[in-house]
């Protein structure tokens, strides 16, 4: 696979590749633009076309055609090299990048998806009824139907399998793509077609029942293109607008989706038909950490932003709840009521902390014992998952005053972090973008400064990380006398080791937290030992 990697890193200039989402003017002999993430207030986005990299000063990210894909797009490694494979026409099962065989069931499902897609939105010119439904009902644009390529299934029989099966695929093929029915008709019939999108192109279908019956919206099966816990309905539409705006809409249901973009909040997505996972969110944090949930404040929608915030401080996201409908049960239909109301809606969220501790007061009686005693449960154990520690003790203060007791009172309740988000918590931090920018910077100086005495400090040997870090000296330092980079090397060193440090207090406090639930006294003394010096250092 290194062989593909270095074809297609020839045949497609990093230039080429970065100016397909930011503007770049020439500065010496790199580009220089403003960061695609929306964080720099001056163009601090460096390119090297003689290098082949990138680096960005104001996130501290940086590395080749691949990573940039990565970061930008929010897709794995494979999908970033797929796309990119496909841009430089290289072929990957040339090079032994898995099953071939796998490889070329793939390609054909995705030949035969794409073209169902264009079958269906034909079929759409042709259905006057759904063409009506559409447009009238959903009051849908034909720029909307355009952009999420809208389209009908036929009510007949085997419309779409002999429509396919005239242009050369096969029944298995067919039915790979989650096509066909267990009796080898169509799946879908008389529905209107909802595509799913990815950053490949089509991977399967919602469809939404026209006549009556069950079910309402039918969905592609699991497949090996489709797999509902990792796709994002919206994203592929959604993208360029969340890396712009530097947040992200998560709705409940597709139209939701589709009905917002149209209303001009184009940074709405949502998670077509299932529960948010983990992935989901883990895809959706690496555009950006601003997290807008736009749930009901129902039962559900509870228990669904409770499950956010168990994942939301392991990743570093920020999270919040749109709550204000007017009276609408959902976007959608708040958007039917007046688009501005849903932008401006939008607009005004509330931290998801806050608006979970309401919904809780909201159902108890905290006049009461009983009530008193709920609350505090439902809040402590709500307040375990708030990974800083500044803001956990703020939301202790403000539930001790509704309380009216101490916060002590609160702690005794000994609801603690487990180990496993505090660890996760300490990971996050450690590859924190300030931790990241000083060894970035010390390394650039020890390598291509030629300052030496420098320890502790592990020097990287990947070919791509070092041109990085040679454009990181070159943009800063280059104009350093020696004097200049050895000062600026100790003071970068102190630096690093401080916060180093600081990840080891914190780590060893895990530990001690863990050894006095389990009783161990004398364990716990010595690791407190440990971080006295620690803190002393």
């Amino acid at each position: 696979m290194d062989d593909a990697k270095e074809e297609i890193r020839a045949r497609l200039p990093v230039e080429d590749v970065v100016g397909q989402y930011i503007e770049l003017k020439r500065a010496g002999r790199s580009l220089k633009g403003r960061s695609p993430w929306g964080v720099d207030k001056t163009p601090s986005f460096m390119v090297s076309p003689e290098k082949g990299i990138w680096h960005d000063f104001s996130s501290n990210k940086g590395g080749d055609i691949f990573s940039f894909v990565m970061e930008v797009e929010g897709i794995s490694f494979r999908e970033a090299l797929e796309k990119l494979a496909a841009q430089a026409g290289v072929e990957l099962q040339k090079y032994g990048g898995g099953d071939k065989r796998v490889a070329e069931k793939k390609r054909r499902m995705r030949e035969a998806l794409e073209l169902s897609c264009k079958y269906y939105q034909f079929c759409l010119t042709k259905s006057p009824k759904t063409w009506k439904y559409a447009t009238e009902k959903r009051a849908m644009t034909k720029g909307t139907l355009e952009t999420f390529r809208i389209g009908y299934a036929p009510n007949q029989g085997k419309a779409l399998v002999q429509f396919l099966t005239q242009r050369g695929f096969k029944k298995d093929e067919i039915e790979g793509a989650g096509l066909l029915n267990r009796f080898g008709g169509d799946l879908f019939r008389g529905r209107m077609m909802v595509p799913f999108i990815d950053a490949s192109g089509v991977i399967g279908y919602t469809a939404r029942i026209l006549d009556k019956g069950e079910p309402k919206y039918l969905n592609t099966p699991e497949t090996m293109l489709f797999n509902k816990g990792r796709f994002i309905f919206g994203l592929a539409q959604a993208k360029e607008a969340i890396r712009q705006n530097n947040f992200v809409v998560i709705v409940e249901g597709n139209m939701d989706v589709i009905s917002s973009h149209q209303a001009g909040v184009r940074e709405a997505v949502a998670t077509s038909g299932t529960a948010m996972t983990e992935g989901h969110l883990k895809m959706l944090s690496r555009l950006t950490e601003d997290v807008r949930l736009a749930f009901d404040g129902d039962a559900a929608g509870v228990k669904a932003t409770e499950r956010a915030i168990m994942m939301a401080g392991d990743l570093g996201v920020n999270l919040s709840v749109i709550s204000e409908y007017h009276g609408a049960k959902d976007p959608d239909e708040l958007i039917q009521k007046d688009p501005r109301l849903w932008q401006d809606a939008v607009q005004h969220y509330r931290p998801a902390v806050d608006w979970l501790l309401d919904k809780y007061e909201e159902n108890l009686d905290l006049n009461s014992g009983v009530g008193k005693r709920e609350y505090s449960d439902l809040a402590m154990k709500l307040l375990k998952n708030v990974a800083d520690a500044v803001e956990r003790k703020h939301y202790e203060k403000l539930v001790a005053r509704k309380l009216d007791c101490d916060v002590e009172d609160l702690l005794a309740k000994k609801v603690v972090m487990t180990e496993t988000k505090r660890l996760k918590k300490l990971e996050l931090e450690a590859s924190s973008d300030v931790l990241a920018g000083v060894r970035d910077r010390l390394q650039a100086i020890v390598i291509y400064g030629g300052v030496t005495g420098v320890k502790g400090v592990e020097m990287p040997e990947d070919e791509v990380k070092l041109a990085e870090l040679e454009m990181v000296f070159e943009e800063r330092y280059q104009d350093f006398t020696k004097e200049a980079l050895e000062t600026e090397a100790q003071d970068l060193l102190r630096r690093y080791k401080l916060e180093m440090n600081k990840a080891e207090v914190q780590r060893l406090t895990v530990e001690l937290a863990k050894l006095e639930e389990e009783g161990k006294d004398a364990e716990a003394e010595e690791i407190l030992r440990k971080i006295m010096v620690l803190k002393k250092n």
